[in-house]
């Protein structure tokens, strides 16, 4: 497998694992999304709107979009979830056209990166990718622990990149239309 196929495939498991967090999160008890919670962020809806604003940023860079930081700092944050949930969705799958279109060596290819007061910094596209993924991963872990404090538990979120887990994961992969790129087949 390439470095590209593997950044394809955490593409399509961003999405998946977002969808079963998200799936989690809108079958909450009302109160349960806002709750304060003990985590970096201090509620399941503060990290989920961290985890957007972060992606939107990253695609902005990656897409020479040309809002660089104000991408992050004109975000206006979800109230509700179905609202966020739809965002996020939105995102990953703008996200995995994003890697769909890339060549192996756009991997080394640097784009701007806005630090604001540190400046314009050119980053390798293959090191910003890698970057979002386990930005995400650390932060939908955040939430996968504050959901351990709610009505609804935490679903399972590492089950998408082995073989074995296929037939664990088959009917959602169908509903998201990612079936016919598990596995080794895409």
């Amino acid at each position: 497998m390439t470095l590209l196929e593997h950044l394809r495939r955490m593409a399509r498991n961003n999405l998946w694992s977002n969808d079963r967090l998200y799936r989690a999160v809108l079958a909450l008890q009302p109160g349960e999304f806002e709750a304060k919670r003990t985590s970096f962020f201090p509620s399941i809806k503060e990290t989920l709107n961290h985890i957007i604003a972060v992606d939107r940023l990253y695609l902005d860079f990656l897409t020479d979009g040309g809002l660089g930081a104000a991408a992050y700092d004109t975000f206006v944050p979800f109230d509700d979830v179905a609202s966020l949930a739809a965002a996020q969705a939105d995102f990953d799958r703008k996200l995995m056209a994003f890697c769909g279109g890339l060549s192996e060596a756009d991997l080394d290819r640097r784009v701007i990166t806005d630090r604001r007061e540190d400046g314009m910094i050119p980053e390798r596209i293959g090191d910003i990718l890698a970057h979002v993924f386990l930005h995400d991963i650390h932060h939908r872990g955040q939430v996968h622990a504050m959901l351990s404090g709610t009505s609804v538990p935490p679903p399972q979120l590492d089950e998408f990149l082995l073989d074995y887990d296929i037939k664990l994961r088959k009917a959602e992969v169908e509903r998201l239309g990612l079936d016919d790129q598990i596995s080794g087949t895409s």
